[in-house]
């Protein structure tokens, strides 16, 4: 599906265009508690005064969103009577808003995670308030059901329109800021090394890689040339997850955010760190089915596309520079090593390149926790 991107101006008058053009009745506004603090709110506070679209706010729900907040969305979202959503926020917004679209049409007799959704004609439209997550340019969505984590993906989740604006980046707080980025970070390098990688996804993943680099520190002092190209590499970083999906960087962090409360984007890259310095001293492990010689090739041109002259080099580049950022870890004991590689979905690593048993997962968790030095 090709995805419209709609105009960022000042007046947001390109955003009034699409939604009077969609002849949209009455929006589904899903959005954080942050929201009313965007420059974009008044907009949508004048919009039933100025176009006669009537907007209903949708914000019960947390980050990791719980299935038990998507299931009050959609009971709201049926009750409103709406016929178009929009997500505005971060990746949790997203996801509740995707979830909230598929499911909408399933009976509510039974689990909507247990239902075949079917596609539906309901409009989706995303404004990401985050650049990190890519979610505005993907088919998936996430939902915490009984405390697992629970992946979504359907093509008609795939918001059909996004805004990028990064004026609302602005007033992200400084740990916020850089958990999203790195989490845009982590998907560039997942998906350039993922199974399922296509020469389309590691062209995209390289565009945002470079942007990410050469914009992380004029991102972090909140520039507002910093704040844009971020942004749009998040968004590239997106498209790149779409095709290819993530590897063992995002399989192993989710415990690392509901069990310690770690911030998604640095769980991934603590995880990721050290399954990179992994993967490239056991690439006689690979499972892609293109080969070892593809493997070290693919490492080679992304350790190039980082700047760096060999794979390894990379690896340790990145190790370190996720170091120097002193990311908040949690206190935890050998035994909790043991739990965490044990709760590592098998399925969620079939996309990376290197084969991961008991031991290597164990062994890493061990080195994310500090508990023993890289091997």
């Amino acid at each position: 599906m090709k995805q419209r991107r709609i105009p960022s101006d000042e007046a947001y008058a390109g955003l009034r265009a699409y939604l009077t053009g969609r002849k949209a009745k009455k929006i589904f506004l899903v959005c954080g508690q942050s929201f009313s603090g965007l420059r974009i709110a008044p907009f949508f506070d004048r919009l039933e005064l100025q176009t006669g679209i009537c907007v209903t706010k949708f914000q019960q729900f947390e980050p990791n969103p719980q299935y038990g907040s998507v299931v009050e969305g959609v009971r709201r979202f049926r009750e409103s009577g709406s016929d178009f959503i929009v997500a505005v926020g971060g990746g949790s917004a997203m996801d509740v808003a995707k979830c909230i679209k598929l499911f909408s049409g399933l009976s509510d007799e039974e689990c909507y995670l247990k239902q075949r959704a079917a596609p539906n004609d309901i409009g989706l439209l995303a404004i990401p308030t985050t650049a990190g997550s890519g979610s505005e340019a993907t088919k998936f969505a996430v939902v915490y059901f009984e405390g697992e984590k629970q992946s979504v993906s359907e093509e008609s989740c795939m918001p059909q329109a996004v805004l990028l604006d990064a004026r609302l980046l602005e007033t992200l707080p400084p740990l916020q800021r850089t958990a999203t980025a790195l989490d845009a970070l982590c998907h560039a390098v997942e998906s350039f090394w993922s199974v399922n990688a296509t020469e389309e996804s590691k062209r995209l993943s390289k565009a945002a890689l470079g942007l990410i680099l050469k914009n992380w520190d004029a991102y972090l002092f909140n520039d507002g040339q910093g704040n844009q190209k971020m942004l749009y590499a998040a968004h590239l970083a997106g498209q790149a997850i779409n095709l290819a999906q993530t590897t063992a960087g995002h399989a192993m962090c989710y415990q690392l955010t509901s069990r310690y409360g770690l911030p998604h984007g640095c769980a991934a890259a603590l995880c990721l760190s050290k399954a990179w310095l992994h993967m490239v001293r056991h690439p006689m492990a690979c499972r892609d089915a293109r080969g070892e010689p593809y493997l070290r090739k693919t490492l080679a041109e992304l350790a190039e596309a980082m700047g760096q002259s060999r794979a390894e080099e990379a690896a340790k580049w990145l190790d370190g520079f996720v170091k120097s950022l002193r990311l908040p870890l949690p206190e935890a004991s050998p035994r909790e090593a043991a739990w965490l590689r044990d709760s590592v979905n098998q399925a969620r690593l079939r996309n990376h390149p290197v084969r991961l048993d008991a031991d290597a997962l164990e062994s890493l968790y061990r080195q994310i926790l500090q508990l023993e030095e890289e091997g």
